[in-house]
């Protein structure tokens, strides 16, 4: 089937699903095998609906199909088995055994025969591996959460899981611009057509059975006269017409037409001359066709052939027929050079990258109490307002971490406010701020409390903040509150518990407007204009949105917010764009965009946690980026994207849904913290305003003696006619129009960012060193082992896999209960050491194998169900659910030294070989496709990366490969460098280890630990001890790539921040491992948890195994070392001298190249530690990063 008749079936589900036309769209979908709907087959798994379950999938996949398809059909017929086995009906459980599980005996025959057994037992759960199983409905949730991630891994559903981002209606669309280009080839057009049939082409008949000349032949005939359209096919546009804003309820004037962007979502137009083409489900842009309908014009230039079809019924709209944004000179260029624009926007993106995005935390504010709302200020643009959970307000200058304004809850008027607030207040006074808001020009804020209050405060600058006005707003709870401009009056919206929206005028505190009708607590709003047209949404806890004018006349919309949810809305910078985000109760969180002229969400951005905690909060920059706080994270989208662009944990220390907010040129981003604090993220923008800011408050203090000068004073409100609303303002502005101070234009020196610290900013930082077994959460798994030599967690994070010296492995899994909800690997539920019923063990090849000699290696497949190990002998394939072991190859010598699994094929191994050389093994075929030869000893690392295409291989002759995976060529190769003094041993290991990029690539020896760009093999970081007895055993990155866990020889295990490779956190032997003077034990692997990226695994040389997790106080392992102008830290993480230059400090190198920048003998202007850097042809690893070349003459 072609790519146009495949989005033919697209377009004809999505018109099915639109009439509600529900058995026919999932018969289409199974039939065409072209999307595959997961919520429908979630809800018919969830129904216990088995056979509608089966048949849907039938149409995409057969049992043999693949693993992932038998594991698929297997779990849904032997949770039928088991249900049919708890309802006691062993009539139907023999039905299941004998018709529906049976297939699968020909591939596991004894897993068949146990589940045989399960007949004769009185209650199935007495069956060790069944006895979790909980109630029906528990059951299928978890076995749906397999479900799903087994149909994603399966090849093929690949492509069919995500239904094409279409506009509403759009087959509707296409069949009325079909009946509009028909209509406009008719030779005796009418202005209202009358269609009967859709079966053949449309033509209007000549008044009397005239024929008219036709348009393309005849020289008389002049442009198409303007017509009026179909009518609509369908219309989504139920309400009717509405007045225009009144400033008081008072009589309403007479009607005017809405604005053509509130068309779908709130009326039909007003009255008009000619009737209507398609209001509702058909927007006002340009059609998808005006392209071609320029390319074959088939009738007279003059004629206006982009006709607009939605309205076509005034000389007004027939002018903005043409894209909007487009001048004439490009509208006129042929089609395929014509730009590509968006309506109202006159940007391109190609001004933006991800780079604009703030994401180096430069400052950190301790509030003191927990963060709920923030705003910057719109023209102050480093002022950062701030409400917490305990009622009080702030006002931060960030670029000096100095609070300006602290202000605590107090009721101004007790005697003013209601019996009931009086009550609530004397049972308990404090509350909590929900919402902090500033006004378009900044001379006023708003906060809303948490008990029937707004306050509103006057703003002169400085720490200047004036009582305004107190509004006892609503009963209970206020929500939200934000600023509007209405013909030029300013006004604040509020809402909240009680139902209620309300608009009150700001200056003299009366009520203008309530709007009633939602049927919960409102819990935001959203006011903003288009035109002439001013209007709110709302949103309530129920997920309803509804859409109100300034008048009394109830709301124009009812929509639900996708899932359901806590919703929060918000336009983009130009007012274009509108967004959405918002949690449900079940903590699904989902961020959209609106398609405005049709009411119905246009895009939905991936990435979002499907089980957060709290309401997820969101923000938009730019007219380009997204940002939410969830799962301990920041993330970020391009608007245009679906995909999740990138995420920060902000070096650690967020909540589970931190509060964000950008400032208003998007450089800088405030982000909340779990220790009652604020980080400030920043570009590099950002980066030199904060230090601009920071250094001329010091230059200040030390002139004025500490006198504290008081911004400038912004001037009251009435002043300004800046645009009201939730959109974050104009974000045109630049840099140096915010840093140009005191008259000040100077060229600034950049200078390295630098993190304020909470509480005291003269404070040291100091290493966090755990010595005590209190200070930490540590388990040692059961069951005595040799040593450890292998170690790593399964993919789903539920178990460990320990491989030992006796070539023995040991499988333990954590139980899922109440203390374990998630059943994931934890701290404070041990595990259970697991064997199947059999008895048997996974046990590697040892025949003729010295065990002192032999390197134990394995992989773990991606989907957990196959081990492929060696320890000297045979490489073995080894079942995880049986332990039996499939089958054996490759028999020594050579012998296996290390393995791992092709990223995208499970049946191609990569095996390093103890001769040095690495073979490339397809299982399925047991043939080896290439040998690759480059190593001098060997290999004792591989690892592959997606990104690049490549396979990066370490030797113990400390050498670094890179393998082409198309060819299998060798591309780059580089020998560590081993610091002076160090003699590593003969057969030390090299690991790697790809970062989560895909592109940095961590290389492990006894000597160091290194971070290298892998394609070219470039180093970027390096680490080593001083002490040459303190020698590395095994390192790891976390599961997010922003740690490195080392382990050591002497017992201790260091925690680096992976960005700097500084080390934050030292955990002392003592404070996991009792004291033993007569053995001496240390840990020699590490392994991290693949969803937990501070919990982290170690295997001793006395076969302990031990589990270890920072207390929940902390949150992390230690803080990390702030960079302070150049300053290195602490000695331990120095990195190793290549040279005599290089060992003088870093300090004196500083001083020595800023002597050199004010004297022009170098042409470079220079910020922050990166490396390395060419001075006088010498090559320097000082961490410098050029910025900019252009010398600076001077030095500040």
């Amino acid at each position: 089937m072609s790519s146009l008749s495949r989005e033919l079936v697209f377009l004809i589900l999505q018109f099915l699903d639109e009439e509600k036309f529900k058995d026919t769209v999932h018969k289409l979908e199974k039939e065409s095998g072209f999307f595959f709907n997961m919520r429908y087959f979630e809800d018919c798994v969830t129904n216990g609906e088995w056979d509608d379950v089966e048949n849907y999938l039938s149409g995409f996949t057969k049992v043999d199909d693949n693993r992932y398809s038998m594991k698929i059909f297997f779990e849904i017929r032997k949770q039928k088995y088991l249900e049919a086995l708890d309802k006691q009906d062993h009539a139907k459980a023999v039905d299941i055994l004998v018709k529906d599980l049976k297939t699968f005996s020909t591939f596991n025959e004894e897993l068949f025969k146990e589940i045989t057994f399960l007949l004769t037992l009185g209650n199935f759960r007495e069956n060790e591996q069944l006895s979790k199983y909980g109630d029906t409905k528990t059951a299928r949730g978890i076995m749906l959460l397999e479900l799903k991630k087994l149909i994603e891994a399966n090849p093929l559903f690949r492509d069919k899981l995500q239904f094409p981002t279409l506009k509403n209606s759009r087959l509707r669309t296409l069949i009325n611009q079909s009946l509009n280009w028909q209509h406009q080839l008719c030779k005796n057009p009418r202005p209202n057509p009358d269609i009967k049939t859709l079966f053949t082409d449309h033509t209007c008949g000549q008044p009397n059975g005239s024929r008219a000349p036709s348009p393309v032949t005849s020289p008389l005939m002049g442009s198409i006269p303007k017509v009026g359209g179909f009518p609509p096919l369908g219309t989504h546009g139920p309400f009717q017409p509405i007045p225009s804003p009144a400033p008081a309820p008072a009589p309403a004037p007479a009607p005017a037409p809405l604005t053509p962007s509130l068309v779908g979502w709130m009326t039909n137009p007003a009255s008009v001359p000619h009737q209507t083409v398609s209001v509702g489900p058909l927007g006002l842009t340009v059609p998808g066709n005006a392209a071609s309908m320029l390319k074959h014009p088939r009738t007279p230039p003059t004629s206006n052939l982009a006709l607009d079809y939605q309205t076509a019924d005034s000389e007004h709209m027939l002018k903005r027929s043409r894209p909007f944004g487009i001048s004439d000179e490009a509208n006129n260029m042929p089609v395929n050079v014509l730009p590509v624009s968006y309506p109202g926007q006159s940007h391109t993106h190609a001004l933006y990258s991800s780079n604009d995005l703030p994401k180096t935390v430069v400052v950190k504010l301790a509030q003191g109490s927990a963060v709920k709302s923030m705003d910057f200020h719109p023209m102050q643009h480093t002022l950062l307002l701030v409400g917490t959970n305990i009622g009080d307000i702030a006002i931060w200058e960030v670029g000096g971490g100095e609070k300006l304004v602290l202000k605590n809850f107090k009721v101004w008027d007790l005697g003013l406010c209601s019996v009931t607030l009086q009550a609530s207040l004397a049972n308990e006074y404090t509350v909590s701020v929900n919402r902090v808001a500033w006004t378009p020009d900044g001379s006023i804020c708003g906060v809303a409390y948490s008990k029937h209050i707004v306050h509103i405060y006057s703003y002169y600058g400085g720490d200047d903040l004036r009582n305004h006005l107190e509004i006892e707003a609503h009963s209970g709870n206020v929500s939200d509150l934000a600023f509007s401009q209405p013909n030029k009056q300013l006004w604040i919206i509020t809402c909240g518990e009680d139902k209620t929206i309300k608009v009150w005028d700001v200056v003299t505190g009366s009520k203008q407007y309530t709007f009633e009708g939602h049927e919960a607590p409102v819990y935001s709003v959203c006011p903003h204009y288009k035109e002439s047209i001013q209007f709110i949404f709302s949103t309530a806890i129920d997920g309803k949105i509804k859409a109100w004018l300034y008048d009394n006349l109830g709301s124009r919309v009812d929509y639900d917010a996708p899932g359901h949810s806590c919703t929060t809305m918000a336009y983009s910078s130009d007012g274009t764009r509108l967004f959405s985000c918002g949690t449900n109760k079940e903590g699904e969180s989902h961020i959209v965009e609106w398609n405005e002229s049709e009411g119905a969400v246009k895009r939905t951005y991936h990435g979002l946690g499907k089980r957060s905690v709290g309401v997820v909060q969101f923000d938009t920059t730019k007219n380009r980026f997204l940002v939410a706080g969830d799962e301990f994270l920041i993330k970020f989208w391009d608007m245009d994207n679906v995909s999740m662009l990138m995420s920060t944990d902000a070096d650690g220390g967020l909540p589970a849904s931190p509060c964000v907010r950008f400032n208003k040129e998007g450089i800088l981003l405030a982000v909340s913290t779990n220790e009652n604090g604020i980080k400030i993220l920043a570009n590099a923008d950002g980066v030199r305003l904060v230090r601009l800011i920071e250094s001329r408050a010091h230059d200040a203090s030390r002139s004025a003696s500490g006198t504290v000068a008081k911004g400038a004073v912004i001037g009251t409100y009435g002043a300004s006619s800046s645009a009201a609303g939730t959109s974050i303002g104009d974000r045109s502005a630049t840099v140096p129009a915010i840093v140009g101070l005191n008259g000040d234009s100077r060229s600034m020196p950049d200078i390295k960012p630098r993190i304020l610290d909470d509480s005291d900013k003269s404070k040291v930082w100091k290493l966090t060193e755990i010595n005590e077994p209190s200070q930490l959460h540590s388990l040692r798994l059961p069951d005595t082992l040799l040593a450890v030599r292998e170690l790593i967690y399964t993919n789903t994070g539920s178990a460990i896999l320990v491989l030992t010296y006796n070539a023995v492995h040991k499988l333990w899994k954590w139980p899922r209960n109440e203390r374990n909800p998630t059943g994931k690997a934890c701290t404070s539920v041990s595990p259970q050491l697991w064997q199947p019923s059999s008895g048997i063990l996974m046990t590697n090849d040892i025949s003729e194998t010295n065990l002192e000699d032999a390197v134990p290696c394995f992989a773990l497949s991606k989907n957990d169900s196959y081990v492929m190990s060696a320890s000297g002998g045979k490489i073995s394939l080894f079942n995880m659910m049986t332990f039996k072991t499939m089958t054996t190859f490759m028999p020594p010598p050579p012998s296996a030294t290390f393995l791992a699994f092709h990223p995208q094929d499970n049946n191609i191994i990569a095996i390093g070989m103890e001769d040095s050389s690495i073979h490339i093994y397809n299982v399925r075929v047991d043939e080896v496709k290439s040998k690759l030869k480059g190593h001098q000893k060997k290999v004792t690392g591989l690892a592959f990366s997606n990104v690049l295409n490549v396979l990066v291989s370490s030797g113990a002759d400390a050498q670094l490969c890179v393998w082409s995976m198309d060819a299998w060529e060798k591309q780059a190769s580089k020998f560590l460098h081993i610091p002076t003094g160090r003699v590593p041993a003969p057969n030390t290991q090299t690991r790697v280890q790809f970062h989560q990029n895909q592109i940095h690539v961590l290389v492990v020896h006894e000597t160091q630990i290194a971070i290298y760009e892998a394609s070219r093999l470039e180093l970027l970081k390096q680490w080593a001890p001083r002490e040459a007895s303190s020698s590395i055993t095994d390192a790891m990155y976390s599961c997010d790539s922003q740690s490195i866990f080392v382990s050591f020889e002497d017992g201790s295990i260091n925690v680096f921040t992976a960005a700097t490779v500084r080390l934050r956190c030292r955990v002392n032997p003592s404070a996991y491992m009792p004291s033993n003077p007569s053995m001496r034990v240390y840990p020699l692997v590490v392994a991290a948890h693949p969803s937990e990226p501070n919990q982290f695994a170690v295997g001793l040389t006395d076969g302990g195994v031990h589990v270890l997790e920072p207390l929940e106080s902390e949150g992390r392992w230690g803080t990390p070392p702030p960079v302070e102008n150049g300053a290195v830290g602490p000695s331990s993480t120095s990195a190793p001298a290549t040279s005599a230059d290089q060992q003088q400090s870093r300090g004196g190198i500083l001083y020595r190249v800023f002597q050199m920048m004010a004297g022009g003998e170098i042409d470079a202007f220079l910020c922050g530690w990166e490396g390395p850097y060419s001075i006088d042809g010498v090559v320097i690893n000082l961490g410098f990063k050029t910025l900019r070349r252009s010398p600076p003459r001077y030095i500040q």
